[in-house]
Order: C-alpha cells, then sequence, then structure tokens
C-alpha cells in the first residue's frame, strides 16, 4: 500500500507542475518568433526569469519541450475537431466529414504556429517518440461508423505489396473497413492537412478568391472519393 502524500510534497508537486507549464507556455510564445527549429531552453529560461541550468530540472532537453508542445497541439486540434462533429447527427456521415474539416481548418487558422509545428518542416535533428502517437491519432475517424451505418465504401481489389505498405493502418480497421477505402482515408488525410496547409501558408493567395468557400467544395468532393454518401441498398 503506497503511503499517503504528505502537504509540503503536494505543494510542492503543485509548484513544479506550475513551473513546467510556464515553460512550456514559454515554448509555445517562442514558436510565433523563433519557429521550431530556433527554440532554445536558455530562450525559455530567460523568459520565465530562471537561470539556464535550472531549466532542465523541469524539461530535460529542447527535444523534450518540443515533444510536449507537440502533443499539446496534436491534443488541441483532436479536441477541436471532436468538438465540431460532436454537434452534427451520428447518422449524418457526410456531415460529421464537413465537421471534421471545418474544425481542423479553424482551429489551423486561430493557432497558425502550433500547425505549422505538426504539420510544417521537420525539424533537423528531431524525431517525435512514440509518445506523440496517441495525441496524433486522435482526430476522429468517420470510416468505422460509416461501414456500420450501411455506408457502401470503396471496395476494390488492393495489390499485394499496396496491402503489406498499408498494414498498420489496415491492422487497427480490422475487417471493419475494406483495404481500399484505408488506402483512400489515409489519401484523404494527406489532402486535408495539405489543403490547410496551402492556405494557411498563403500558397492560395491570387489562386482561389474565397479560401473558405473552395475549402468547402474540396470536402463535399473528397466525401464524394471516399464514398461517404452511398447507402446500402
Amino acid at each position: 500500500m503506497s503511503e499517503p502524500t504528505s502537504p509540503a510534497g503536494t505543494v510542492r508537486e503543485h509548484a513544479r507542475e506550475e513551473m513546467r507549464r510556464a515553460i512550456v507556455d514559454a515554448g509555445r510564445a517562442r514558436l510565433a518568433t523563433d519557429g521550431p527549429a530556433g527554440l532554445s531552453l536558455r530562450a525559455v529560461a530567460r523568459d520565465v526569469g530562471m537561470v539556464s541550468s535550472a531549466v532542465y530540472r523541469y524539461v530535460p532537453s529542447r527535444d523534450a519541450l518540443l515533444t510536449a508542445l507537440i502533443i499539446e497541439a496534436y491534443d488541441a486540434l483532436g479536441e477541436a475537431t471532436e468538438e465540431a462533429e460532436t454537434q452534427v447527427d451520428r447518422s449524418d456521415i457526410v456531415g460529421r466529414w464537413r465537421a471534421i474539416g471545418s474544425g481542423a481548418r479553424e482551429w489551423a487558422l486561430e493557432h497558425p504556429h502550433d500547425w505549422a509545428l505538426i504539420f510544417g518542416s521537420p525539424v533537423i535533428g528531431y524525431a517525435a517518440p512514440a509518445d506523440t502517437i496517441p495525441a496524433a491519432t486522435r482526430i476522429p475517424s468517420l470510416l468505422r461508423d460509416a461501414q456500420e451505418a450501411g455506408v457502401r465504401l470503396p471496395d476494390g481489389a488492393v495489390d499485394a505489396q499496396l496491402r503489406r505498405t498499408i498494414g498498420p493502418v489496415a491492422d487497427f480497421f480490422g475487417d471493419a473497413v475494406p483495404p481500399e477505402t484505408t488506402v483512400r482515408g489515409l489519401m484523404a488525410w494527406t489532402w486535408l492537412t495539405g489543403s490547410i496547409s496551402h492556405q494557411l501558408f498563403g500558397h492560395r493567395h491570387n489562386v482561389v478568391d474565397d479560401a473558405a468557400v473552395f475549402f468547402a467544395a474540396e470536402l463535399d468532393r473528397m466525401a464524394d472519393f471516399l464514398g461517404l454518401g452511398r447507402r446500402e441498398r
């Protein structure tokens, strides 16, 4: 049986968590000015009024701070898309898809530096650890729900080499989603993040007059590509 935590221990732990929170928040603020590649624990320590050697008691390395920021960004994006998606009737698969896409886009526009951290240029020398995977896969997945709701998902032939290639995602879905739909789902996610990034980073400027209207049209066409509106007869 574990020993109860003393009041003094609780106060120390609370103070430690508050300081770690301040360091992570300062790191996020630095993303806006220095970018992920320029993130420095020395600069973050100055921002929170701490000597650089002391910050390592709370965050052991620059990479650990990057990891914390990435996890929080993915979780925040996941929360935003979940909140948007839950506002739509469960039977409206296409509507839920639109809500996920729109929720992700709105979050990106409100948090451009966090979006750039998780979907922008990789930071040289940094490799995201497995800790980031649960948060990164938090975006609601409609494919299993669509199959259970009687949507006739794409089920064309997929060659053996491609089946092996998509193995990790196919294992996640099991028999609930056809392999062809798994391929299209990965393509749709790549399109979704790419389309949002194109707008966020200015690549739609002087290309379309209304990025929101164009994005809505893209969402509808990608819903068709995924077969989300086709019901079994």
